[in-house]
């Protein structure tokens, strides 16, 4: 790679930080986790352990997200002075090479990691800050569609373990053979519904059957549903009267606590008909919390798009954003995942079953803010 190439290039690096700088606001963010570990030091933190653990994931997240920034300019000097040193006449041959070949490493790295951090600035949507919650449910396709849903589920928790992002799984059913007919769970970190909202909509799957002994090439689905998760300042009251509990024993695995006594819980909002089931804790008190919860998220949702409708409807006939379709993973007759909505695609079906998904989701928040500012 040629010097003028690299001088380009950093100086599309140091415009795109700019940008970045410009809306994440250091000095703002500098305040905020100033304010944080102030919050953090208080003596009595503890004493509520759900407001703790809040309060110490927005520090730890917001003080990565001021370094990223901060070094990511530090590491573009650094590539700066690595190509003044590679075009030095003191230094040639192969020495002068090997610095080439470093700095175009480190190019491509910070290029990458810079659209990452672009990629956050996207996320100002009302309920993009919120931790998520997710639920997979299998479609048509019978116990291959289960075990689809089983393969997403591990593809999602692998994704969060990779990023050290803490999850919980609140609710799993099982399906007769293989697989799951649904499965619910927590991302607790910020900015969690922003990124993995993109994932919403129906996944398809084509491969050769394990479950059919002739061999025949299946195509299975399973629907993935993301909402934000509640919080306590949205105050979505539901009326008692408005629900409906029924409690059961759960199924599935787990230990004596958990299949033994009546703890699973099954919540119905009875105007809307929305149901939730929790069975993962083992007392029903637990269960019935985890439930309320995710019920409020799901009404809270259920109010946003009412809202976006009314908007939509006085801005005239604007065709919605997501088709019942939105992404293949295609295991044979070829190896390809691909994002309908995108066309971003990849052949290592593998890695994104084990939960190599980022460039999916950096795409689909990019192709979301575009569709976004074609409606404006």
């Amino acid at each position: 790679m040629a010097t003028t190439d690299f001088s380009a290039g950093i100086r599309n690096l140091r415009t795109t930080l700019e940008s970045i700088q410009a809306v994440s606001d250091p000095a703002a963010l500098q305040a905020k986790i100033e304010r944080l570990s102030e919050q953090a030091s208080a003596p009595d933190l503890w004493d509520d352990p759900d407001a703790a653990q809040k309060i110490t994931s927005a520090l730890s997240a917001s003080q990565a997200e001021l370094d990223r920034v901060e070094k990511l300019g530090g590491r573009i000097d650094d590539l700066e002075t690595l190509v003044e040193m590679a075009g030095d006449d003191a230094v040639g041959g192969a020495d002068s090479a090997d610095a080439l070949a470093e700095a175009e490493a480190d190019l491509a790295k910070i290029r990458a990691d810079l659209g990452e951090l672009e990629v956050r600035t996207l996320l100002s949507g009302e309920y993009d800050a919120r931790e998520a919650v997710v639920t997979i449910r299998s479609g048509a396709g019978g116990v291959d569609a289960a075990d689809f849903a089983e393969m997403l589920l591990r593809m999602y928790l692998r994704w969060a373990e990779r990023h050290n992002y803490p999850t919980q799984v609140l609710d799993t059913s099982y399906a007769e053979e293989a697989g799951l007919k649904s499965a619910t769970f927590e991302v607790k970190v910020p900015y969690a519904f922003g990124h993995l909202s993109v994932e919403a909509g129906t996944h398809r799957l084509v491969r050769i059957s394990p479950f059919d002994n002739q061999g025949r090439r299946q195509t299975s689905f399973a629907a993935v549903e993301v909402i934000p998760l509640i919080e306590q300042t949205d105050s979505v009251e539901i009326p008692e009267s408005e629900i409906k509990v029924d409690v059961f024993r759960s199924s599935g695995p787990g230990g004596q606590s958990v299949n033994t006594t009546d703890s699973a819980v099954r919540m119905t909002h009875i105007p809307t008909g929305i149901v939730v089931s929790m069975q993962n804790e083992k007392s029903q008190i637990q269960n019935r919390a985890a439930a309320l919860r995710v019920l409020q998220s799901r009404l809270l949702l259920v109010r946003q798009a009412e809202e976006s409708a009314a908007k939509k409807a006085m801005a005239g006939d604007v065709k919605a954003s997501w088709g019942d379709q939105m992404r293949s993973y295609v295991l044979h007759p070829y190896q390809m995942v691909k994002d309908l909505r995108t066309e971003y695609e990849v052949s290592n079906t593998s890695a994104v079953f084990d939960g190599d998904i980022d460039a999916f989701l950096e795409a689909g928040i990019r192709w979301r803010r575009a569709q976004d500012v074609v409606r404006d």
